[in-house]
């Protein structure tokens, strides 16, 4: 099986932690690309660093590997695999999916270095 192709979106993100009982800010909502993961300890939000938001903790300067789908729910280790060579590489990542992809995000100084490591393990990136 062909490995994937991955493709690095041009904005930088923040990953924000918010008060688990605070309401989704309205800039969230109207940015182009945004993830909201809620537990019962911790609110998450990723949105591009251009949208400011008043958060407990933010991280600035990642970027975001896509990976090209849509990937079927049923095909197995796709995030192990490329988690795996990332780490490999002493990159550390940060991950989010959706019903048909899943998203890398790695900071911004390792954005090079993590497509090296990808093409070399015979991934396509598309920087």
């Amino acid at each position: 099986m062909a490995k994937q192709t991955l493709a690095a979106l041009p904005d930088k993100f923040t990953i924000h932690s918010l008060p688990v009982h605070a309401e989704i800010p309205s800039q969230v909502l109207n940015a182009t690309l945004y993830f909201i993961g809620k537990t019962h300890d911790e609110l998450s939000i990723v949105v591009p660093q251009a949208v400011q938001l008043d958060s407990e903790e933010s991280d600035d300067n990642w970027r975001v590997l896509e990976v090209l789908g849509p990937l079927d729910l049923s095909m197995v280790g796709i995030m192990a695999q490329i988690g795996n060579v990332l780490a490999a590489a002493k990159i550390s990542i940060f991950i989010v999916s959706t019903f048909e992809t899943d998203y890398f995000l790695v900071k911004q100084k390792d954005i090079d270095s993590a497509a090296i490591a990808l093409e070399k393990d015979g991934y396509k990136v598309i920087l």
